[in-house]
C-alpha cells in the first residue's frame, strides 16, 4: 500500500496535470482516461517501477468503491424519468436488450478465443459490457449531432451500469457456490433486488424530507447541501451494505429516491458531486493503469488483442443492428452508436469487485478486461472528435431522418398526430396582424444551408432543438413552424 506521501504526491500529479491540460484535451483527439492510465503505466512495474501496487491493496479497494458510488448515485441522479416516460423505446432497447445482446457475445469471444471455463466467459462479458459514459461526454454534448442520437447514447450510457451490476452480483455467487438450494437463492434475491433498494430509497426519501424540514427552519448554503448529498450516498451504501449482498443497488435506489423528491438537493448535489466524482475517476484510471503494468507485463498478449478486436468492432455494433433495425434511423447513425459503446473505468471496477469477492482467476479476469479498456480509451478517444466531425458533415450535406425528431421516441415510426396547417396567404395576413405569430424555420441543417430564401421575421431553429426552445415560453403565443 502506497504510504500517505506518495498517495498526496499522486494527488498532486493529478491535479495539476488535470489543470495545465484541460484546454488541451477539450480541443485535441485525447481524454483524461488515456492521459491518467498512461501516466500510471509509466509509473508502475511495466515502466520507471516508481510505485508498487497490489491488486489486494485497500487502498484501491477504497478508492474503486467510492468511484461505484458516485457513479451509481450520478446515474440516478442524472436520469430524467419525465423524458423517459415519453422517449423510452430506444434507450430501454440499447440499455436492455443491446446490453444482453453485447454480453452474451462477449461470452462467446471470451469463450472460445480465450479458452476460459463458461462461468469466467460470463463474468468478461459481464464486466465489459458496461458503457462508459465519460468516454461519451464530447460525443453527447456535439450539437452537431442530432438529438435523437445524443440522448439515446447519454440514457445508455447513464443507465446499462444497473443492468450489469446484478448480472455481475449473481455470477459471482454462483462462481462461489454461495446458493445450492431454491431457498437460498430466494433468500439471495430477496436480499439482492429487494431489502437492498428498499432500504437505499428510504434513505434517499427520508434523506429528501429531513433537509427540507430543516431548511424551513434555518438556511443551509449550497456547499453544505451538496455535502449533505454525499452524505445520503454514503448512508445508503452503508445500509444497503448491511442489509444485502452489495450496498450500490442501495445507492442507486436512494438516488432514484432524491432525483424524484428532491430537485434543489439534486442539483446542489451536481455542482460539488461530479467534480468530486471527476478527481475519483482520474486517480482510479491512474492507480487502474499502475496495477495493469505489472499485469500486463507477464501476458500473452496477441489472444487477448483478437478478443478486444470482436468486443469493439463486431460485438456492440451487432448488438445496436440488431435491436435498432426497426428503427427510423440512417446508416451513418447506426454506425456511429455502434462503435460508440466505449469501455471503461465501470468494466474496470467491476472486474476488481471480483478480486474483491476472491473469484476464481480474478488476475486473468481484470487483465482481460484492463486491456480492452486500454485499447478502448485510445481508439474511442482519438475517433471522438474526428467521427462526430464526420457526421456532422453528411448531417450538414443531407437530410438524415434522425434530424427530423427532437428525441429518441421519434427514432421510431409512431402515427402522427394531426397538425393545424395553413396557407402562405394566411400566414402573410397574420404576420402583417397586429398580433402576429412567433415564426420558426426549422429546416433540416442541411437544407437551410443549401438555400438562401428566409421568411423575414423568422426564428431559426434546428428541428431537434425545438424543446428546447419552447421551454419556458409562453402558451398563450402562437408558434408557426415551416420547413421544406
Amino acid at each position: 500500500m502506497p504510504d500517505l506521501t506518495s498517495v498526496l504526491g499522486l494527488l498532486a500529479l493529478i491535479f495539476i496535470i488535470a489543470a495545465i491540460v484541460s484546454n488541451f484535451v477539450e480541443r485535441a483527439p485525447i481524454s483524461f482516461p488515456m492521459i491518467f492510465l498512461g501516466l500510471g503505466f509509466i509509473l508502475g512495474g511495466y515502466g520507471l517501477k516508481l510505485i508498487a501496487l497490489n491488486l489486494h491493496d485497500p487502498a484501491l479497494d477504497t478508492i474503486a468503491t467510492l468511484n461505484l458510488a458516485f457513479v451509481f448515485f450520478l446515474d440516478a441522479i442524472n436520469l430524467r424519468f419525465d423524458f423517459i416516460q415519453k422517449n423510452w423505446k430506444v434507450p430501454l432497447l440499447t440499455t436492455g436488450p443491446g446490453t444482453l445482446i453485447t454480453l452474451a457475445l462477449i461470452s462467446l469471444g471470451a469463450y472460445f478465443v480465450l479458452h476460459l471455463s463458461i462461468i469466467q466467459s460470463l463474468l468478461v462479458g459481464t464486466a465489459l459490457a458496461s458503457v462508459d459514459p465519460v468516454l461519451l461526454r464530447d460525443v453527447v454534448k456535439d450539437e452537431r449531432i442530432p438529438r435523437s442520437i445524443r440522448e439515446s447514447l447519454r440514457v445508455e450510457a447513464g443507465s446499462n451500469d444497473i443492468i450489469v451490476l446484478p448480472i455481475l452480483l449473481i455470477l459471482i455467487a454462483v462462481a462461489l457456490g454461495q446458493s445450492h438450494t431454491a431457498a437460498g437463492w430466494l433468500v439471495y434475491f430477496g436480499r439482492l433486488f429487494i431489502l437492498g433498494p428498499l432500504a437505499g430509497a428510504a434513505i434517499g426519501a427520508g434523506g429528501a424530507f429531513l433537509i427540507e424540514w430543516i431548511r424551513k427552519r434555518t438556511p443551509i448554503s449550497r456547499p453544505y447541501r451538496a455535502i449533505y448529498g454525499i452524505g445520503v450516498m454514503f448512508a445508503a451504501y452503508y445500509v444497503g451494505t448491511l442489509v444485502s449482498s452489495n450496498g450500490l443497488l442501495a445507492v442507486f435506489a436512494a438516488g432514484i429516491a432524491t432525483a424524484l423528491l428532491d430537485d434543489d438537493l439534486c442539483d446542489c448535489f451536481l455542482e460539488y458531486g461530479e467534480i468530486s466524482s471527476e478527481m475519483m475517476m482520474l486517480l482510479a484510471f491512474l492507480l487502474f493503469g499502475i496495477v495493469l503494468s505489472d499485469l500486463i507485463a507477464g501476458t500473452s498478449i496477441l489472444p487477448i488483442l483478437a478478443f478486444t478486436a470482436l468486443v469493439l468492432f463486431i460485438a456492440r455494433p451487432m448488438a445496436i443492428g440488431l435491436v435498432l433495425r426497426k428503427a427510423n434511423i440512417s446508416k451513418q447513425a447506426l454506425l456511429f452508436m455502434g462503435w460508440f459503446g466505449p469501455r471503461g473505468l465501470s468494466s474496470l471496477l467491476f472486474a476488481l469487485i471480483l478480486v474483491t469477492y476472491g473469484v476464481a482467476g480474478n488476475a486473468q479476469i481484470l487483465t482481460i478486461v484492463g486491456v480492452v479498456v486500454v485499447i478502448s480509451v485510445i481508439l474511442h478517444g482519438v475517433s471522438a472528435s474526428p467521427l462526430a466531425a464526420r457526421y456532422a458533415r453528411i448531417v450538414s450535406n443531407e437530410t438524415l431522418p434522425e434530424e427530423r425528431v427532437g428525441t429518441a421516441a421519434g427514432l421510431y415510426p409512431s402515427q402522427p398526430e394531426d397538425i393545424p396547417r395553413i396557407s402562405v396567404e394566411e400566414l402573410a395576413d397574420r404576420l402583417a396582424g397586429d398580433d402576429p405569430p412567433t415564426l420558426l424555420d426549422v429546416r433540416s441543417r442541411s437544407s437551410y444551408s443549401r438555400s438562401t430564401t428566409r421568411i423575414p421575421g423568422s426564428i431559426r431553429v434546428v428541428p431537434d432543438e425545438i424543446r428546447e426552445w419552447a421551454a419556458g415560453k409562453s402558451k398563450e403565443h402562437d408558434v408557426i413552424t415551416y420547413c421544406t
